[in-house]
């Protein structure tokens, strides 16, 4: 099993967002490389369906630093992953299901679900990392928040909330100290000042919380998603991905059977606000 460092618990909660360094080895990155590869190729449906990634997944890491974030034992996967390989989209946005409204559900209460992400390469010195707006998910104003960002290095893991305003595909200039650009300034800059990249930009994403309110409305509301409905309609969770889950101590709901023969599943293409 990976090592988990030192958790800035009460740093995740200020700010929205934590980096846990050091967790995965150089061969572990080489491997997961090799799997997201073999993947573009090969598998559509989610990390834990994958054999080859869903070791996120299954070797406790995540529900390790979940537990003492959340400060909970019982951590919940509901089939939100992916992995991404040379992404290009870029935009500051959050992932929660009311993202404009501050008076609807998720706004009410302390938010109990986070969002991982393992960047398969160098973030500290090398562009293309994750952008943040500093201490903003607690208000769904996007532009509330300093702009960081995120320097990991090989073998971190980013760990945020889904109510923080983030950004793929950053850009990181060759002077560091230097004001981090906006997502939307990334072609602003002439290319001998912006940091060179550090291979293949890939990147695993997996969401994981509490059984509670906020993912029950979180789940209803990735339920009308299209693209979301396709990847649990590649997704099959087999017996080892199940077994290998209970032994990290991950509370598996099955999502993608849930909404098999739901016709009324994947309706919106765009983001749409739920209800309430």
């Amino acid at each position: 099993m990976p090592a988990v460092n030192d958790v800035d618990v009460n740093g995740f909660w200020e700010n929205g967002w934590t980096i846990v360094r050091g967790v995965y080895s150089p061969d572990d990155i080489q491997r997961l490389r090799e799997a997201a590869h073999w993947s573009r190729k090969n598998f559509g449906g989610d990390l834990l369906a994958n054999p080859r990634l869903r070791e996120v997944l299954t070797d406790g890491t995540f529900v390790k630093i979940a537990r003492q974030i959340l400060g909970e034992d019982k951590i919940v996967y509901t089939g939100d992953s992916a992995f991404t390989v040379n992404g290009v989209q870029r935009g500051f946005h959050k992932d929660n299901a009311d993202r404009v409204d501050p008076n609807a559900p998720d706004w009410k209460g302390r938010y109990t679900i986070l969002r991982f992400g393992i960047y398969l390469q160098d973030h500290y010195r090398h562009t293309g990392g994750l952008n943040l707006r500093h201490q903003s998910h607690n208000t769904p104003d996007l532009k509330v928040g300093d702009n960081v960002y995120v320097r990991t290095r090989v073998g971190d893991v980013a760990v945020w909330s889904l109510r923080t305003t983030h950004s793929g595909n950053g850009t990181l200039l060759r002077f560091p100290k230097s004001k981090a650009p906006l997502p939307h300034q990334h072609d602003k800059f002439p290319k001998w000042l912006v940091a060179s990249k550090d291979g293949d930009r890939i990147a695993l994403f997996a969401a994981l919380g509490l059984d509670d309110a906020h993912m029950s409305r979180y789940v209803d509301y990735l339920k009308t998603r299209k693209y979301m409905v396709e990847i649990w309609g590649r997704s099959r969770y087999d017996q080892a991905a199940l077994t290998a889950a209970s032994k990290a101590g991950l509370i598996v709901r099955d999502v993608p059977r849930e909404v098999a023969d739901d016709p009324t599943a994947g309706q919106h293409t765009d983001y749409a606000a739920l209800p309430y």
